[in-house]
Order: structure tokens, then sequence, then C-alpha cells
């Protein structure tokens, strides 16, 4: 994190003393995203979860994010458009939770993704190869559908044990789908991917994902496309095939209005919060609120922010409750 451009920042904002002195503050924050207008995206994310860019297309957000691809920059308050990584040096690593500490790097990554078209179909490593080949972490992920199409579905793992070879003759046929676990899904579904597990969201489909701090991805096929500049994208085939599992996949997911995800890299709960919900915060670890609906006002030790659809809120670790008031309903998450 480069201190001369935090300098330089607090300076330009005379007004803001507050940014000049030693103190730090732990109230709740929220956070604007780093929006990517990928080819496969859609417009949702502007039209309905008020997501604000010069972008024809918003196919991500990247709603809490400390990687130097696309970060999160604090919205409104006494640190107001600072980056997150930013945010943190201020602060200091204290405010993510004593969980946090000893990593390398902030440990997730969470995303709004409009699917309007097909996602490739990819994989992404593990940490020792992803350490390895890119000195980044890997990517395990979770995905909560908010919202889909009737008969969108998406592709998880292989539908029976393959060779390398039977692999890379189904992608020069251009029918490696055929080799794919094809899950209609519904709104509430919950999907977790492990590493090396071949994948791709389908078109029409609404996500939360919440994952490891990582932002390598594998390309497998693509649908033939080409880019805006008529050139077809990459395909990462070598380092898929080294990374993806050959097994027949067990299609792990569950449809619950109190859907729960624990892993050593994350725990994700859905919330439902109607007038009052008391939730328990400690030093642990930070907690992230991605509001998926609704509005209303959440409160840390005397603390708060008012919140409404499509806002990412980020409560620095301490003790003490998290009080919602209010009516919708989001996705918590926590290490």
């Amino acid at each position: 994190m480069n201190s001369g451009n935090l300098k330089k920042r607090a300076e330009s904002n005379e007004s803001n003393d507050y940014l000049h002195s030693n103190v730090k503050d732990f109230s709740p924050i929220k956070l604007k995203p780093s929006i990517k207008g990928y080819l496969w995206g859609g417009t949702r994310l502007i039209t309905e979860y008020n997501k604000e860019t010069s972008l024809e297309k918003a196919a991500e957000s990247w709603e809490l994010s400390a990687h130097p691809d696309g970060e999160s920059i604090v919205s409104e308050g006494v640190f107001k458009g600072l980056t997150l990584r930013e945010y943190i040096e201020r602060n200091g690593v204290s405010c993510l939770g004593s969980k946090c500490g000893v990593k390398k790097d902030f440990p997730i990554l969470i995303k709004l993704i409009d699917a309007k078209e097909n996602l490739s179909v990819q994989v992404h490593p593990d940490d020792e190869y992803a350490l390895r080949e890119k000195n980044e972490y890997g990517k395990t992920e979770m995905w909560y559908v908010i919202d889909c199409e009737p008969g969108a579905y998406i592709y998880f793992g292989l539908n029976k044990k393959v060779t390398k070879k039977e692999l890379m003759q189904g992608i020069n046929r251009e029918r490696l789908t055929d080799l794919l676990n094809k899950v209609y899904v519904k709104k509430g579904d919950v999907f977790f991917i492990f590493p090396g597990t071949i994948h791709a969201i389908g078109s029409g489909i609404l996500i939360c994902e919440i994952q490891q701090n990582s932002n390598i991805t594998y390309r497998v096929y693509d649908y033939g496309r080409k880019d805006s500049n008529g050139n077809a994208r990459e395909l990462h085939i070598k380092n898929a095939l080294d990374v993806i599992n050959l097994e027949r996949t067990e299609i792990n997911f569950e449809n619950t209005e109190k859907a729960l995800v624990s892993c050593k890299y994350f725990t994700a709960q859905k919330l439902d919060f109607c007038k009052t919900v008391n939730l328990n915060c400690d030093i642990k670890s930070f907690r992230s609120i991605i509001v998926l609906n609704g509005k209303g006002n959440l409160a840390v030790n005397g603390k708060s922010v008012d919140f409404k659809k499509g806002d990412s809120i980020f409560v620095p670790a301490q003790n003490g409750s998290i009080n919602i008031t209010g009516d919708g309903e989001g996705i918590l998450t926590y290490i």
C-alpha cells in the first residue's frame, strides 16, 4: 500500500481534519464497488442495484475488494475516497480481526454478478498451484442465486470420470459441455465450488459470489466468442488441465431461506431483517453485509449508517452487537 498516495489523498481534503489525526475510527462504512464491463454482462446492477458507472454493461460489481485489479472505495464519512486498502492502512490490521492478521493479503472478495449471457467454462487453482505460478492465492468460492430467469442453469463439474485426453477431445470437438453436470437453478440456491471444479454460470442468472481474494481464472471454452476488437478471448488450456479435478463431481447445493456456508476461508449467511435484528460481532473478524433488498439502518456501538438495496457495508472487527433496523434481506460474511 502506498502511504504517499494516502497522504496526498488526505491533504487534498482539507475540510476533513479527521484524516490528519492518528485516531482510529471503527464505525461501519459503506463501500463503492469496482465495476467490470465484461462482454457477457447485463444492466441489472445499474438499473436495480444502484451501481454508478459510465460503462454500458455492469457484468460484475466488486463489492468488498482490496484486490489490485479492482478495489472498493469508501463512499461516505470521514474516510470518503480512500480505497479499502488505504482504509485498512489508516486504521491498522486490527480492524480486520485477529483471524486476518496473519494473512498475506485481504482474505476475501465479494461480487455481484449479472450474467446476461453465458460465462466461459472455466476452472480455478488451489492455493499451492496459484502461489507457485502467480504468487497469488487460489480460489474457493460460493454462489448465492439472487434471481434467475425460468430455465436458467449452471455447469457444475464433470458428469463422469474422464482422462485428460477425453477432456481435450471434448474441447477440440466443441463438445465439452456434454461432459459437464447441467444444473437448473432457482432463487435461493447455494453452490460451494472447490478449486479444480470446472464450472460456468449460465445466462439469465444474478449471483452474489463470496470467494478467496484471487483473480486467477483459467478459461477452457468460450463458445467461440470474440471481444470488442473481433479477437477470440484467450483460453488457458495447459493451466486448466494442470488443475482440473477429473473425477465425477457430486453436486453440492441446497435451497434454503437461511443459507449458511462455512469453510476455512469464510463463513456466509443469509440475513432476513424485518424491524430489528441483532448480530454479535467480535475482534476475531470484520463483518461484511451486502444488501440484496430493502432499506434501513445499521448501528454498531453507537455508530450507524443508513442503507438501501445494493449497498455494501463493512463493519470493522470489534466486540459488541450489530443492530439492524429495517425491512429487507442481505448476505453476511466473516472469517
